[in-house]
């Protein structure tokens, strides 16, 4: 029995605790109570867990005289050598003094657990923001561009104890707290942060003669930033230089501008699209270039320019609501979600011979998200992924199918949002997974299914060897309404018309299989995933009923499939999902969206705007 790649399975960076087995479940909780109880008896209040990550921890507490402070734990089950990185990441941040940049505070080890301690800036990060707001306003892009231009411009001329540039190495939305009242930005995260090795010129830095002959500059010491957010050179192991921050700044900025969450969507969806003004939305664009001296060109002009460029007279100019090129449902929901997504049939999306870069790289990030999932694919197909990914940051259910033709692209979506207040960000996240579709080429299905984790069914076994076994009350749940006769039921898509999925590993019993076959006959929408690891088998499944009539008979069913679990054998994940396909949205390719760019003069364009509107109600 062969071990299934399973660390393809989720894309999000970090699973859902209602992912995790009973076992792991407690651990984790064990573990943030442990830190909690930990930092409270060194007279911090209010303790709070405010993010977490391949590495590590972060909680946010209050100190006796009322002062915010972050603390930051490494997961005490990594190599030592990966632990010891928080110390010299407090080592780089005292480096480094800027008002953008919150101060280190402490460094300390309590009983072998090491802890970092710094100021906390004070609003929320960047991605947060942007999956609340959608596209951020042209005004507001061009203040955090300006903010961060002058923290590179800093960075560059660092004079600390070493007098060298310093290399952040992983600035992205979510590395960028913003304060909302005051409109402003703080760089957090110094993990990756390196002294560079070259200057912005590309010139070596080194303090003597001896340090230029020695081996050391043969060799990078740049660490790997957030692959969805670096550039070239830093992803493919160059010397470590402060154009690694130009190009983490430029994917930032695209990134907020166009409501996504990496880079990669530039080709399709280019700055100079997005209602940017002119110059610097082109500067925008250079800077993601895949010619190396038009970004050199364009990081200068980020750099040098920004300053002039924020003086640009902006104002918010009212946008209209975007509407959803396929269907969006939203109803107020009193359950809490935990959404996320799982997508198969993505191995076509992989380029003929596309380049494995980054298989000799040992990196626990890159193991969790990108080598299983993204590798040797073009930049359009990475940011269709990443697009659909990002929909699983809302609180939504339900599954997309979408299938690629000469002609263009068939899409069959089933999203329901679960919190109205998002639904115009989720309609921009959902745009761009389908401007994102019609600029690839290429002939195949892709689909995904964005299920509640907290619904998940979890099984124990003893070995992979051992039957798993259901507990007493353990149910498939399902949900009832009626719809109108008048449907088409023959459009409905079924599970079986597309074949056996070649990225799935886990052969269902026939048993399962036969059960599956016979709900395919009842008017149902939904799907059901099954995982099996070792030990343990998570059963994920989101079902609607749309006929009561047959609700005994579905039931049964349901039943079942759970009846038969204890037949699985072998490891990996096997996945069905039926979608109404009584809305097939068609879609010509569209390689570039066309360009649109903020007005030279706001002022007389909001006038205009509000004369028309004025005439449309008279």
């Amino acid at each position: 029995m062969t071990q299934a790649p399973l660390q393809q399975f989720y894309i999000p960076e970090d699973q859902s605790v209602y992912l995790l087995s009973h076992h792991d479940a407690r651990k984790l909780r064990e573990w943030v109570a442990l830190c909690q109880a930990q930092l409270e008896q060194l007279g911090y209040r209010d303790i709070e867990l405010i993010g977490k990550g391949a590495y590590g921890f972060v909680f946010a507490g209050v100190t006796a005289l009322g002062e915010e402070y972050v603390f930051k734990f490494t997961r005490v089950n990594l190599p030592q050598r990966i632990q010891d990185r928080l110390e010299e990441e407090a080592f780089m941040l005292e480096q480094v003094a800027h008002p953008r940049i919150p101060k280190l505070i402490v460094f300390q080890r309590v009983r072998n657990q090491s802890i970092l301690v710094m100021q906390r800036a004070p609003g929320i990060n960047l991605e947060e923001f942007s999956l609340r707001e959608g596209r951020l306003s042209p005004r507001l892009i061009v203040r955090i561009a300006d903010q961060l231009a002058g923290i590179l411009r800093a960075l560059r001329r660092e004079s600390g104890p070493a007098g060298r540039p310093v290399v952040h190495g992983d600035i992205k939305p979510s590395n960028l707290v913003f304060d909302e009242q005051a409109e402003t930005i703080a760089l957090i995260d110094w993990g990756s942060s390196v002294f560079a090795q070259l200057d912005a010129n590309q010139q070596f830095v080194a303090a003597n003669v001896m340090e230029l002959m020695s081996d050391n500059l043969q060799q990078t010491n740049a660490r790997l930033g957030d692959v969805y957010f670096i550039g070239d050179e830093q992803l493919n192991g160059a010397l470590s230089s402060p154009r690694f921050d130009e190009q983490g700044a430029a994917g930032t900025l695209y990134a907020l501008a166009s409501a996504q969450s990496c880079r990669f969507g530039h080709r399709a969806i280019p700055a100079t699209s997005l209602g940017l003004p002119r110059e610097f939305a082109r500067m925008l664009d250079g800077m993601l270039d895949p010619d190396p001296e038009v970004r050199r060109r364009a990081g200068d002009h980020f750099t040098r320019e920004m300053p002039r460029l924020a003086r640009l007279v902006m104002i918010d100019l009212p946008e209209p609501a975007e509407t959803p090129l396929v269907p969006v449902w939203s109803r107020a929901s009193g359950r809490e979600i935990d959404t996320v997504v799982y997508s198969s049939r993505k191995s076509f999306l992989r380029e003929e011979g596309g380049r494995e870069t980054l298989s000799a790289v040992n990196d626990v990030q890159l193991d969790r998200y990108y080598k299983n999932f993204m590798q040797g694919m073009g930049e359009t197909e990475k940011a269709f992924l990443a697009a659909v990914s990002r929909l699983g940051n809302y609180p939504v259910v339900g599954g997309l199918a979408v299938r690629w033709e000469a002609e263009g692209v068939y899409i069959d979506t089933s999203l329901n949002l679960h919190d109205p207040s998002l639904k115009p960000a989720f309609v921009a996240a959902v745009n761009n997974m389908v401007s994102l579709a019609r600029a690839i080429h290429r002939q195949g299905i892709f689909k995904s299914c964005l299920f509640n984790a907290r619904d998940t069914l979890h099984l124990e076994r003893e070995g992979p060897d051992r039957p798993f076994v259901i507990t007493p009350n353990m149910r498939l749940e399902y949900e009832v309404s009626a719809v109108p006769e008048l449907e088409d039921r023959s459009r409905l898509h079924s599970y079986f018309e597309d074949g056996p999925d070649p990225d799935e590993f886990l052969v269902l019993p026939e048993a399962i299989i036969t059960s599956l076959e016979a709900l395919n006959e009842i008017h149902h929408t939904g799907m059901i995933i099954f995982e099996a690891l070792p030990e343990h088998l998570k059963i994920h499944s989101h079902y609607r009923l749309l006929d009561p009539s047959r609700e005994a008979e579905f039931r049964r069913r349901l039943d079942d499939i759970l009846d038969a679990v204890g037949l699985i054998e072998g490891l990996g994940v096997s996945g069905f999902m039926k979608m109404p396909y009584k809305d097939t949205r068609f879609f010509p390719h569209v390689a570039r969206q066309p360009e649109r760019f903020y007005p030279r003069d706001p002022r007389a364009a909001l006038a205009e705007m509000q004369a028309a509107g004025a005439t449309r109600h008279s």
